[in-house]
């Protein structure tokens, strides 16, 4: 039993990564919080070769299945339910990799939760979203703000909601980040402490259990990070018309939304999302370590949002 995303899980599949639910909840089912996702293995093969695939996946409104050669089949269902087929001698490190990242992007998707891409920190109290395409400074710049204090609410997969009031959230998910070499370098963390997500990966799985969240939090505002051909870093609040586009391009797996039939919902959500939250691009150097730099000019723009919530 364990409790990531928001949801409350019962795993057939061990996910070591993820927070386990206290004793009690399992020992007294009666007051217990329902099962809001069961994963487990089954037998795919006939369920995927009905569906006639010509390609990697298959997606309709209930259901998203994922072929991946030499590792196994996937299927999420109706937002509760994920099941995998492994296929012999799967390595289930890469397995879970794929059950926390794609897989889970269909689940939230499919509980009509928007998942951006990118990691999140909780900076006085509300949750600020890193976003930004691979290799562009996301879980670097993540770890440098842990660094000095504060705390992580998830990294890869960021699940936004709105609450009762219609306020955004960003709700926690586990305890990990996912580290390439050169940014464990930076902070002169050695590769022998942490374990690869999985066999000859120079990506690293860096536990941050006392460093993270495991409370919702308000979402104060949205950094995109861009790597490009200039001196210095700049910093830039988005107008209006760029932001619907920055939301869509930093949605997890936005690919599946046609398929799903959500992508007037995605419309909808971002439009709101867009309209109620600030929305930055960061532009920084490709030729310069500037990590520390950016770490101040994102605490800065987090100060300035936080004396404009006091007043």
């Amino acid at each position: 039993m364990y409790k990531a995303f928001g949801l409350h899980i019962q795993s057939e599949i061990p996910l070591p990564e993820l927070p386990n639910l206290p004793p009690a909840s399992i020992q007294a089912p009666h007051s217990a919080e329902p099962i809001d996702l069961y994963i487990g293995y089954a037998d795919l093969a006939s369920q995927w070769a009905s569906y006639s695939p010509t390609g990697a996946y298959i997606n309709t409104p209930d259901t998203y299945m994922l072929r991946i050669e030499g590792l196994a089949l996937f299927a999420c269902k109706n937002g509760n339910r994920m099941e995998a087929s492994p296929e012999p001698g799967a390595d289930p490190d890469q397995l879970r990799l794929y059950l926390l990242g794609t897989c889970m992007g269909a689940i939230l998707l499919q509980r009509k939760i928007l998942p951006l891409h990118g990691s999140a920190i909780e900076i006085d109290g509300r949750a600020y979203a890193i976003v930004g395409h691979s290799g562009h400074g996301k879980s670097t710049l993540a770890s440098a703000l842990l660094q000095q204090g504060y705390r992580l609410l998830t990294d890869d997969v960021i699940p936004v909601s709105r609450d009762a009031n219609g306020t955004f959230q960003v709700t926690p998910a586990y305890p990990q980040q996912k580290l390439w070499q050169e940014s464990l370098d930076v902070f002169g963390m050695s590769t022998s402490e942490y374990r690869p997500l999985f066999e000859r990966e120079t990506k690293f799985a860096v536990p941050v259990t006392s460093s993270f969240v495991q409370d919702t939090l308000p979402l104060a505002g949205i950094f995109e990070l861009v790597k490009a051909d200039c001196k210095d870093l700049m910093l830039q609040e988005t107008s209006r018309l760029e932001r619907l586009s920055l939301l869509s391009r930093h949605t997890y797996r936005s690919s599946l939304l046609e398929g799903c039939g959500l992508t007037a919902w995605h419309f909808d959500i971002t439009a709101r999302l867009a309209s109620q939250v600030d929305l930055y691009r960061i532009w920084r150097p490709m030729d310069q370590q500037t990590i520390h730099s950016l770490r101040e000019l994102v605490l800065d723009r987090a100060r300035s949002v936080s004396a404009a919530f006091s007043q």
